[in-house]
C-alpha cells in the first residue's frame, strides 16, 4: 500500500482516493476524533466536582465560604463563555511559567512582565522549545480541560444549588425526626434525591458542552475543526494530495458526528431520568405510576 501511495501524481480513481484517506493528515484528523472524546470524557467529571464543591461551598453557614461559592458561580456565569476560553488559557499558562521561572531562572532581578510583554528564560518555557510536538499538543489540551472544568463547573454549581433547594423540606424533617445527624441526612436524603431534579438542567450543560468542543480549534489544539479546515482547503503543488475545495464535505462529516453525538447522549440520559424518577414526587416519577396503574 505504501509503495503504491509513494508517488499520489501517478494515481487516480479510487487508488488515489483510498491513498489519500489513509495519509498521515488523515490518520492525525481520525485520531482528533478522540481528541474531543477524551476531552469530554475527563472533563466532565472534573466540572462535576467543582459544580459539588461550589454548590456545597454556596450552601456553607460559614459566610466567607458561601461568599466564594456563590461568587464563583455568579462571575463565571455573568462572563461570555469565549472571554474564559481566551484570557484563562492564556492567564494559566503565564502563571505556570512564572512559578516555574521562581525555581530555574538564574536571574531572578530580570522583570517577567517589561511592559506589556511577559517574559520567563528559556529555561521555565512549558513547554520547553526542545520539547517534542506531542508535548506541546498535550500541554494545550491540559490547559483546555482545566478551562473548560472551571467554566462548566459554574453552571453545574447553579444547577445543583437549586436541585438541593428542590428537595422537599418535609423529607430532610423527617429524616431529623428519626435521629439522623445534618451530614447523615445530607448524604443519604439530600444527595441522592437532588439528582433526579438536577438532571434536566445536567443533561442541557451536557450537551452545551458538547458543542463547545471546537472551541479547543481556538485554544491552538488540533482538533477535528483544524483539521477539516486544513484537509479541506485547495490544496496547491506543494501538497501531495492537490484537490478542489472540500471543506463543505469536511463539515458536513463533523456535522454527522455531533448529531449523533447529541443523539446518543438523548437517548442514554433519558434513561437515566426514567431510572432516577421511579418512585420520585416529581412529574416524571407521577407520570410513571400512573402508566404502571
Amino acid at each position: 500500500m505504501f509503495e503504491i501511495c509513494a508517488d499520489p501524481k501517478t494515481l487516480e480513481g479510487l487508488t488515489w482516493l483510498g491513498c489519500y484517506l489513509t495519509s498521515g493528515k488523515h490518520l492525525d484528523f481520525y485520531m482528533s476524533f478522540l481528541t474531543v472524546l477524551a476531552l469530554l470524557a475527563v472533563t466532565a467529571p472534573a466540572a462535576m466536582l467543582l459544580g459539588f464543591g461550589g454548590a456545597m461551598a454556596s450552601r456553607a453557614r460559614f459566610a466567607p465560604l458561601r461568599w466564594i461559592g456563590k461568587g464563583y458561580s455568579a462571575m463565571v456565569r455573568g462572563v461570555p463563555d469565549i472571554v474564559y476560553f481566551m484570557f484563562f488559557v492564556i492567564a494559566l499558562d503565564q502563571g505556570v511559567e512564572y512559578v516555574k521561572s521562581r525555581f530555574v531562572c538564574d536571574d531572578l532581578s530580570v522583570p517577567v512582565f517589561q511592559g506589556m510583554e511577559f517574559h520567563v528564560c528559556n529555561a521555565a518555557k512549558v513547554p520547553l522549545a526542545t520539547a517534542s510536538p506531542f508535548a506541546f499538543q498535550a500541554y494545550g489540551f491540559f490547559l483546555a480541560m482545566v478551562t473548560f472544568a472551571i467554566v462548566f463547573g459554574a453552571f453545574v454549581t447553579h444547577v445543583l444549588s437549586g436541585a438541593m433547594q428542590a428537595v422537599p423540606r418535609a423529607q430532610l424533617e423527617t429524616a431529623e425526626a428519626y435521629g439522623m445527624s445534618p451530614r447523615q441526612v445530607f448524604r443519604r436524603i439530600l444527595v441522592p434525591q437532588m439528582w433526579v431534579y438536577a438532571l434536566p438542567g445536567l443533561t442541557n450543560l451536557w450537551m452545551v458542552l458538547i458543542k463547545a468542543t471546537p472551541l479547543l480549534f481556538l485554544l491552538s489544539v488540533k482538533d477535528i475543526v483544524y483539521y477539516a479546515r486544513e484537509l479541506g482547503g485547495t490544496k496547491t503543488s506543494a501538497y501531495a494530495y492537490a484537490h478542489p475545495d472540500w471543506r463543505l464535505y469536511y463539515f458536513l462529516g463533523l456535522l454527522v458526528f455531533y448529531l449523533l453525538m447529541t443523539k446518543v447522549s438523548e437517548i442514554v440520559l433519558t434513561r437515566i431520568s426514567a431510572r432516577l424518577s421511579k418512585g420520585q414526587a416529581t412529574a416524571a416519577g407521577e407520570a410513571q405510576r400512573r402508566a404502571l396503574a
